[in-house]
This record gives C-alpha cells, structure tokens and sequence, in this order.
C-alpha cells in the first residue's frame, strides 16, 4: 500500500491527502501553467483523482473551469494546489504545494517550445517541444 503523502495552502485553510502512487510527473512550461502558477513553470504529478482527497477547507476551496476540468486553488491565500484534467479522471497535483517528497519526481520538460523567453532550463532532463 503506498505512503499518504499531505499538501496544503499558503495560509494552511485547504489541505489534501493523495497516495505516493504518481502514474507521471512532469515540468510544464506552457504559456497556461504559466499564468496559473504565476511562475516560469509547473512541475506536477499525475495520479487517479480517486486517489486524492480534500481533508480540510473544502468550503474555502476556488475551483476555476468547468466541472469536470478545473484547477483548484485556496480562495483565501491564492495558493495554487493542484488540476482536475481528463474530465475529473485524473489530478495533477502541484508538487509545491506537498508537504513531504514524492517518491517520483519530474521526468522531463514539456511544451519547452513556449517557455518564456528568459527561462533557462539548467538541469539535464529530457526537454519536449510539446506533450
């Protein structure tokens, strides 16, 4: 049975358990990610959104997107937790928002063919134009 790994916000209001069962985990620099993380990038993990779960603040939760596909975010701190992709299939949790170390860690860079201009990628994992 894999560990249960915590994650939570900025302001400690929304927390969340998911399974150290990640199928993928992934550094994304698409112009999307970008402007939802406010960053240069979004490293995150893919796991069965069964595997997920809210344990605290659900009523403090913002949820951006439709139903089945949206991120989720705190809507007091702003902090960016994790997406509901594949029409609500799978999670893709923001590996900062954990509190502990995924056994699995990013793979290789995808959609390299939008970073930001000024974005140097120094490390030696694999870099995909795209998906």
């Amino acid at each position: 049975m894999p560990k249960i790994l915590s994650g939570k916000c900025l302001c400690e209001r929304v927390k969340y358990e998911v399974a150290d069962d990640f199928r993928y985990a992934l550094v994304c620099h698409c112009s999307q990610c970008r402007r939802a993380t406010g960053s240069a990038n979004k490293p995150f993990a893919g796991i069965e959104a069964a595997k997920l779960a809210l344990t605290e603040g659900d009523g403090s939760v913002l949820r951006y997107g439709d139903g089945k596909n949206h991120d989720v975010r705190c809507g007091v701190c702003g902090s960016f937790l994790y997406s509901v992709v594949q029409d609500g299939e799978t999670v893709h949790v923001a590996l900062g928002s954990l509190s502990e170390a995924p056994t699995l860690v990013p793979s290789a860079h995808i959609f390299v063919g939008s970073k930001a201009s000024w974005e140097v990628i120094s490390d030696t994992l694999p870099q995909h134009e795209a998906l």
